[in-house]
């Protein structure tokens, strides 16, 4: 017996200490992701203004979520259901917004206590809900008396218009108020023209900015009520399911192999989680904190990781079929179905994509990187076994493609099956403090969504009434004579100034409103000039100097902000030469095609021709280019890209005699 204990206790002080190593190990890992979920916070709260909230704990935080979650229940069932005025609908709508907004978000960055609202926090939220509250219970009556209204109606007015201003700087920022200030001064200027009672001009733009559907409930917050906030809602359902990970794993298995496969794996991993999240700053950071390192960890530097991440995820938002929130407004600003939005979208995106694609292998090239084991890579029989992952994406697709049911039904049923897809997986299972949780987000989201369309709403609003938009339209046609080329320079340029810090939805309804009329009375299709101003304000996140993408992505990496952002601009190249390509060639966007062959000439060109300026920008193909070189290869890709058989044949010249002459020099040093 002693004989059988004496044998038993080393065995058992082997299993305790192996206990005790797995214990250490888990521990290890617990701190470690403590660690990365702690960087990742503070570069949101650094770069992304939605993250900069309020902390609640405790009782406090329950009740909050529970609100939020509410409310995001609440905006499904008044889409599916409410028949009400819009007037009504839109100012409940609203209302909401600016309680949970002044819950969420506190008066200044950082300016925060645990579970504490200063009382001018309760006040402007009372006001201004209270505002919106009076106009959705008295719609009708304010309705009939249109531009006879009472002194106590212009207070309201001007009250819910001042508080949702205030909550504005505080989830979106600044630049969008400075647009608006300006307007405003313009507006009124322009109302005491006509008539000097400054108490008419007052009635005048608060009777057009808050009463009536050309301001603040206008077309932008009415497709956010409508569209947005549900598809906010099941892109938040969409995550917790636990797609990001399969998207990465499946990156992995598909390109992780290849010269340089991290990166690789960052542009498909990242156009495809951006899709889902629709922010590039938050995909830069969520999906950059797994790839940015593995990008490191093969040998790319910083600043070029950093910029991989951002150029992927800021292309999530022109990834179909789940386009970013400004898709859905382009479809209702251009009278089609979001389906057709999404199918012309997707050569210019495989057109994206592909540039990043080529730089990123041209980098890898030049570097001498290698790509990862295939031991460290997911099977592909473990990725079957997780497909099933795809199926509320893939029916999403198929209802809106169909075009048999509502945009609303078929994001709600999209909605409940990423429920039951999410219960369905073992290894990220949704719960029911999970499922709140989503709620919570798809709520915490639409947030800034809806104020930032309310903002653009009063812009329009502003335009119209000042005849603005005719005047610049004018002015600029004018200028640019028979060059149409000079109005669309002009029109990327603001597009980029505007977009500096202002989102991509209030930035894509401004140019809507601007500068695409411009582009349309010079004779450019209505639907390439929509998605000209439309890529230009997506690629303001990785244009310096306020690229909030590119520098998210910095921070990440630990790289230079400014090298960071510069590089974002050099991979994302095909952004700033695409639309200029479909503007001329509107083919590319499924418009006035005479002929596939045409639409597959215009894509092979422009593919040859972003390899040729790739290669350029990179400064290698078999070997490192000479300057001469770099500038025939621009030439040469620019060439082919301009509209017309001739310029196509003259640029293959160029780029295929460059190629040619680089691959014997470099197989000649080799043998």
């Amino acid at each position: 017996m002693s004989l059988f204990k004496k044998r038993r206790d080393p065995m058992e002080q082997m299993e305790k200490e192996l206990r005790q190593e797995t214990r250490e190990m888990e521990h290890e890992v617990h701190e470690m992701e403590r660690d990365i979920q702690a960087d990742v916070d503070a570069v949101m709260k650094k770069y992304d203004r939605e993250s900069n909230t309020r902390v609640w704990e405790g009782v406090p935080k329950l009740i909050l979520r529970g609100l939020m979650a509410a409310f995001s229940v609440y905006c499904i069932l008044m889409t599916l259901f409410s028949k009400a005025l819009p007037e009504v609908r839109l100012s409940l709508f609203m209302a909401f917004i600016i309680i949970i907004g002044y819950l969420v978000y506190p008066l200044h960055r950082g300016h925060v206590r645990v579970n504490h609202v200063p009382w001018y926090d309760w006040a402007l939220m009372i006001l201004g809900a209270g505002s919106f509250f009076y106009f959705a219970i008295n719609a009708f009556s304010i309705i009939q008396l249109a531009t006879k209204l009472q002194p106590i109606h212009i207070v309201i007015g001007a009250v819910g218009i001042l508080v949702l201003i205030e909550l504005c700087r505080r989830c979106v920022g600044l630049p969008i108020l400075c647009v608006l200030g300006v307007l405003l001064v313009y507006t009124f200027y322009n109302q005491l023209s006509w008539n000097p009672s400054i108490y008419n001009a007052l009635k005048n733009i608060i009777y057009k900015l808050f009463y009536t559907t050309s301001g603040v409930i206008g077309t932008p917050v009415s497709v956010c009520y409508t569209y947005i906030v549900l598809f906010i809602i099941f892109g938040a359902f969409l995550e917790r399911t636990g797609i990001a990970n399969f998207f990465i794993s499946f990156a992995n298995r598909l390109a992780g192999w290849s010269s340089g496969g991290p990166a690789k794996v960052a542009v498909i991993s990242s156009a495809l989680c951006g899709m889902v999240s629709g922010s590039s700053v938050g995909n830069t950071v969520t999906t950059g904190s797994v790839t940015i390192p593995m990008m490191k960890k093969t040998g790319y530097k910083p600043e070029f990781a950093g910029a991989v991440e951002a150029a992927a995820s800021t292309g999530g938002q022109i990834m179909p079929p789940i386009m970013g929130a400004a898709a859905f407004l382009m479809a209702e600003y251009m009278n089609i179905p979001y389906a057709q939005v999404a199918v012309k979208a997707i050569l210019p995106a495989l057109l994206y994509f592909t540039g990043i694609f080529i730089a990123v292998h041209l980098e890898a090239k030049k570097l001498g990187l290698k790509g990862m084991p295939k031991s460290e890579m997911t099977p592909w029989s473990a990725l079957a076994k997780q497909a099933y992952l795809i199926i509320p994406l893939a029916l999403l697709i198929y209802l809106v493609s169909s075009g048999s049911r509502t945009m609303q039904f078929s994001a709600a049923v999209s909605i409940l099956a990423a429920i039951v897809v999410g219960f369905l997986n073992k290894e990220e299972r949704l719960t029911v403090g999970k499922v709140i949780e989503a709620l919570e987000a798809g709520a915490k989201g639409a947030i800034t969504v809806a104020v930032a369309c309310a903002m653009a709403g009063m812009i329009a609003g502003c335009i119209t009434v000042t005849g603005l938009a005719s005047i610049l339209i004018n002015t600029i046609v004018q200028a640019a004579g028979n060059a149409t080329i000079i109005g669309l320079v002009l029109t990327m340029v603001c597009c980029i100034i505007l977009g500096m810090g202002v989102p991509t939805t209030a930035n894509y309804c401004i140019m809507a409103s601007t500068c695409a009329p411009i582009l349309i009375q010079m004779g450019f299709p209505v639907v390439a000039a929509h998605f000209f101003v439309f890529y230009f304000g997506i690629v303001a996140d990785i244009t310096p100097p306020v690229a909030l993408a590119a520098y998210a992505g910095a921070a990440i990496a630990k790289a230079n902000p400014m090298k960071t952002g510069f590089n974002a601009t050099k991979l994302a190249i095909a952004a700033f030469v695409v639309p200029y390509i479909f503007a001329y060639s509107p083919a590319m966007l499924f418009v006035d095609v005479n002929s596939t062959f045409e639409v597959i000439q215009i894509v092979l060109s422009a593919l040859l021709g972003l390899f040729g300026i790739a290669a350029s920008l990179n400064g290698y193909l078999f070997k490192h280019l000479p300057w001469l070189f770099r500038i025939i290869l621009i030439g040469g890709g620019l060439g082919m890209m301009i509209p017309g058989t001739m310029s196509d044949l003259v640029g293959f010249v160029l780029v295929g005699g460059v190629v040619l002459l680089q691959y014997l020099s470099a197989k000649k040093e080799i043998a």
